[in-house]
């Protein structure tokens, strides 16, 4: 893992205002060059931080892409549905669109109609770059990140961006979520990760970082235009030598 960084704040406080203060960099960048900002949320502690410091930005929100590195397979209704949150978090704060600015998965579709579907929007806001401006990936304590799970034949997806999960051994066991080939496309990476239960994880992804032997989903994310970005709050980071 050597092309990981990784950057340790005080609090979620400090952490979630230097995140905020990267990805608005980022933006200005890319909207300055593509006249867009491209990027991708993840959902878990990551969606509160988001939803508390990013309306601190100033950007401008009109030239958003906002689409999600997995999401639930439920009901936009559902609690477990990460857009869910965002909508009653964030878009209340910052002038986001849906359908022009954030983008949400359409549940009304079976599974695999509604991956593809979301991949077509992928590349109709995109183009044949299939590339995103920055993503902002979470981790689970087996190591996963996205919706891609030890010892699913999604790790190894070669063709499709955006594919569909039927078995998540942590529920809900349905959802959607973006392949290793677009992710891995994305010009910046932020993995963001955040307390005591993600110490153990950090510990092994972080000691292993000299070797080439990949044990974790997360250990396939490496962007093929910069290292990737780690967030780490004191307490997750605790454990790291």
């Amino acid at each position: 893992m050597s092309k990981n960084k990784y950057r340790v704040y005080e609090n979620d406080q400090e952490l979630g205002k230097s995140l905020a203060e990267q990805i608005k960099c980022i933006s200005d960048k890319s909207i300055a060059k593509n006249d867009q900002f491209m990027i991708g949320f993840s959902g878990g502690s990551l969606s509160k931080i988001l939803c508390d410091y990013l309306p601190l930005i100033k950007t401008d929100w009109s030239k958003w892409k906002i689409f999600f590195c997995d999401e639930r397979y439920v009901s936009e209704n559902d609690p477990d549905n990460n857009y869910s949150f965002y909508k009653l978090h964030l878009l209340d704060k910052v002038p986001l669109k849906i359908g022009l600015n954030i983008f949400p998965i359409n549940t009304y579709l079976p599974i695999d109609e509604c991956a593809q579907e979301y991949a077509n929007q992928i590349k109709n806001v995109t183009g044949q770059t299939l590339q995103f401006d920055l993503l902002l990936l979470g981790i689970g304590p087996d190591g996963h990140t996205c919706s891609l799970f030890p010892n699913h034949p999604q790790l190894n997806e070669k063709q499709l961006i955006v594919t569909s999960i039927i078995n998540s051994p942590k529920p809900p066991p349905k959802r959607i979520t973006m392949t290793f080939p677009l992710i891995n496309n994305s010009c910046n990476i932020f993995v963001i990760t955040t307390g005591d239960k993600k110490a153990e994880i950090i510990k092994k992804i972080f000691s292993d970082d000299q070797t080439e032997i990949i044990k974790y989903p997360i250990e396939m994310v490496e962007s093929k235009n910069t290292s990737n970005i780690w967030f780490l709050d004191k307490v997750a980071a605790s454990s790291i030598k």
